[in-house]
């Protein structure tokens, strides 16, 4: 992977695409430092170490910005909703899928995405703020309820927010189309990457100040699922199923052509992060839509209760956060385990697999194109056959990719809270951070690839 990048820095061309994602990573991570005024930061920091659940995942796609409630706290997370409403739109609309067939449409699609995005960003920034205010009190609050302007307050944080998130959308465009690609994943990752010091120093902490073999244990037994989990993302993200392809010896004039013998390379893992990401943000969206209804009601205690990784109980008074390992919760009666949160975050990866692979593979067109160049699957008929014959390999590779993507994001993660490690780095973070970062390593080579046999023509 660094020889790549080496070698893609020789090149003129790609070393100004390089630069430019580095100058605009560096511009997002300077505007994480730029705070929203407004916000008692001493409150934030208490209910951040209260409603882990939420900061783990706000976190991961905005990096510190959250953790220091920057303008660029929201993070890009409210356009991946935004696009994942729209994606699912447009299979129920059929005026919005003639639009996605157009590129016009496309282009107004995009446009309402982005709008949809900055909407989500205002009302997702109020009801953090919100949910965080719930669990604090007397002057820990995150924004004051004195003196008649918190409304005033509320809409000063949320406009930052949004224009945050604004901002971002345009950084991501920016590096797809002029820096090396992958925009928006190249936000997540850096997010990601600016956590890694303060996650080695949460390790590393136990070992300075408390001592004795656990602290020790506990950092080995880290290290060793961080190595097997980048290997195990690695092999599975380059495993391909090789579809033989025959094509048939055509005579032109005097000359034969065709003939030949090759494959059609089918990806283990087509759909890299996104089943994941998609459903990380469908299970964090309700609970920052329930920051609008009243504490105590039916329904948000049945959701906390059940509906979380990090169960919440009501107590009279307040959410109280409980999970099975908690013996210190004895007015409830039953200890509450986050299992029905994670077989529903389970389900909801295979169905965002199969949905994504239905918009962007099409066993009929692929099927097509075979036979218009004469091309044959053996033992497989061409037309209709072949194109059914794709579909259910298409199908197995699906699920196989999914159940890594859920077996990967859930497992680890019981893991380590069960050992008592800080969740703020986990599988999620290593599996999005590896794909990202092979993924890009595999478009720098096909770009290298094609400015050789472009010079090599010349």
């Amino acid at each position: 992977m660094f020889s790549t990048f080496i070698n893609a820095f020789k090149i003129k061309d790609l070393r100004k695409k390089i630069l430019y994602t580095v100058l605009l990573i560096v511009v997002y991570r300077l505007g994480s430092a730029i705070p929203i005024p407004g916000v008692n930061l001493i409150g934030w920091q208490k209910a951040t170490e209260t409603l882990t659940a939420m900061t783990d995942f706000m976190s991961l796609m905005s990096g510190s910005a959250f953790s220091q409630f920057t303008i660029f706290a929201m993070g890009i997370s409210p356009y991946i909703t935004a696009s994942i409403i729209l994606q699912l739109l447009t299979i129920a609309i059929p005026a919005l899928e003639r639009m996605s067939k157009e590129e016009d449409g496309r282009e107004k699609i995009e446009r309402i995405t982005r709008y949809a995005g900055v909407g989500l960003a205002v009302v997702q920034a109020i009801g953090i703020v919100m949910s965080y205010n719930s669990v604090l009190s007397g002057g820990d609050y995150i924004v004051s309820k004195d003196g008649g302007l918190f409304a005033l307050r509320l809409a000063i944080i949320a406009i930052c927010a949004a224009a945050g998130t604004a901002f971002l959308m345009w950084l991501g465009e920016r590096i797809t189309e002029k820096g090396i690609g992958n925009g928006i994943s190249m936000l997540i990752f850096a997010s990601i990457v600016s956590r890694i010091p303060d996650y080695i120093g949460r390790l590393v902490d136990p070992i300075i100040h408390i001592g004795g073999v656990m602290p020790w244990v506990t950092l080995f037994i880290t290290i060793i699922v961080i190595l097997v989990l980048i290997a195990f993302v690695v092999y599975i993200d380059k495993a391909i199923r090789k579809i033989p392809v025959q094509y048939a010896k055509r005579v032109v004039g005097r000359k034969m052509y065709g003939g030949q013998n090759t494959h059609l390379p089918m990806k283990a893992n087509a759909n890299g992060v996104l089943p994941l990401i998609f459903a990380m943000t469908i299970m964090q969206f309700p609970e920052m839509i329930l920051q609008f209804v009243r504490d105590g009601g039916g329904f948000k205690n049945l959701w906390y209760r059940w509906m979380v990784s990090t169960p919440r109980v009501w107590n009279g008074v307040g959410y109280q956060q409980t999970s099975i390992l908690d013996k210190n919760v004895a007015y409830h009666g039953i200890q509450y385990a986050p299992f029905v949160y994670y077989i529903v975050y389970f389900l909801l990866i295979l169905a965002f697999g199969y949905f994504y692979t239905s918009i962007t593979f099409n066993p009929v067109e692929m099927s097509k194109n075979l036979q218009q160049n004469g091309g044959f699957i053996p033992g497989i008929r061409p037309g209709k056959p072949t194109g059914e014959y794709l579909g259910k390999i298409s199908n197995r590779l699906t699920l196989f990719g999914s159940l890594f993507l859920a077996v990967i994001a859930i497992v680890p993660t019981i893991i380590m809270n069960i050992l008592g490690v800080p969740n703020m780095f986990g599988a999620t973070s290593v599996l999005i951070m590896v794909s990202v970062a092979l993924e890009t390593t595999e478009q720098l080579e096909s770009q290298m690839l094609m400015r050789h046999y472009k010079g090599f023509l010349n």
